[in-house]
């Protein structure tokens, strides 16, 4: 069977700093690949990707209807977007050919994939980096850049913080590292991206891994203001590190919620816990213009984690949201 490319995100409960770790004033400087001279710069509405979470595709067991996927595609182009991400295994076109013609008809690439991987338990981490490795190729073989890796809990749902010993993150450490060979060999990128509910999602875990690891990141707006922590000071502690972008934003009141465990994390996204951009409590303007002013030329991807209840109204529903945020997208001073 193929990789499961789940495109289910957040972060996880956190104490709101980044103790020890003094932010560098300046924008990150332009020395990694998505970090480019302006001479040779992509307008930054021109590097926005949607991904199918946002119109609600999710394989989660219970998650919610699912979308067919000539709407959600036929949906993207409709706002703007000019990529996506895989989404669920098999949602999209199982093979390349067939991939290719669903996208490049309606003028989209693939640009990447979240695939979750268990790396810190060591009776688990060879069947994990096999699934990585399955992952990879297909990503790979679709043309897609980027490897969004998900540093996935053993336990399941979303509603158990995970504290790692020092043990853990020794074979953690040595699983990203594996990682980011396999990614290599198939000239992919790994981005950690940080999550609720996951190995790595409070402020002082994200610290870690940077401090510990040279791995790039995925700076997930929502994921780590949901954690308590702060997207842009994130970024600013990556530096060239940051290599894909996912942008969502978050309903504080709802956030507190979750934190306070009174809500699980999927009822908060059933209740909209994750908002269009520019409706939430998350600096969306302060990360993009803070990258953009270093010269970052990555992705940045619509994904906003919501569940239907049902088929939405044509020309309703998901597409409302996502149009919203491209509006504000729109509207930066970039």
């Amino acid at each position: 069977t193929g990789p499961l490319l789940l495109m289910v995100e957040g972060p996880g409960p956190g104490d709101g700093h980044y103790p020890g770790r003094r932010m560098p004033p300046a924008a990150p400087r332009p020395r990694s690949r998505v970090f480019l001279p302006a001479m040779t710069a992509v307008p930054f509405l021109e590097r926005i990707a949607g991904a199918p979470i946002t119109w609600g595709v999710d394989e989660s067991p219970g998650w919610g209807y699912q979308i067919e996927p000539d709407r959600v595609l036929d949906e993207m182009r409709e706002v703007g977007l000019n990529a996506t991400e895989l989404g669920p295994d098999g949602y999209l076109a199982d093979d390349p050919e067939g991939l290719e013609r669903m996208l490049g008809g309606r003028g989209l690439r693939l640009v990447g994939g979240f695939v979750p991987v268990r790396l810190y338990r060591r009776s688990l981490l060879e069947a994990e980096l096999s699934y990585a490795k399955r992952a990879a190729a297909t990503l790979a073989d679709r043309g897609a850049e980027t490897f969004v890796l998900g540093p996935a809990s053993v336990y399941d749902g979303y509603d158990q913080r995970v504290e790692l010993s020092p043990a853990d993150w020794e074979v953690f450490d040595d699983g990203l590292r594996r990682v980011r060979e396999i990614c290599e060999d198939r000239g992919l990128v790994a981005a950690l991206h940080s999550h609720w509910g996951y190995a790595v999602d409070a402020p002082h875990q994200v610290e870690r891994v940077l401090e510990e690891s040279t791995v790039d990141m995925c700076i997930d707006t929502g994921h780590i203001s949901l954690a308590g922590g702060d997207p842009l000071q994130v970024a600013r502690m990556s530096g060239d590190r940051v290599a894909h972008v996912h942008l969502k934003d978050v309903d504080e009141r709802l956030a507190e919620r979750v934190r306070a465990g009174e809500l699980t994390f999927r009822e908060g996204v059933k209740r909209g816990l994750f908002r269009p951009l520019g409706e939430g409590f998350a600096d969306i303007a302060g990360l993009v213009e803070y990258l953009e002013s270093g010269g970052y030329q990555g992705w940045y991807v619509l994904e906003q984690d919501i569940a239907l209840d049902g088929p939405p109204p044509p020309g309703e529903g998901p597409i409302d949201a996502a149009r919203a945020s491209m509006d504000y997208l729109s509207g930066l001073r970039i």
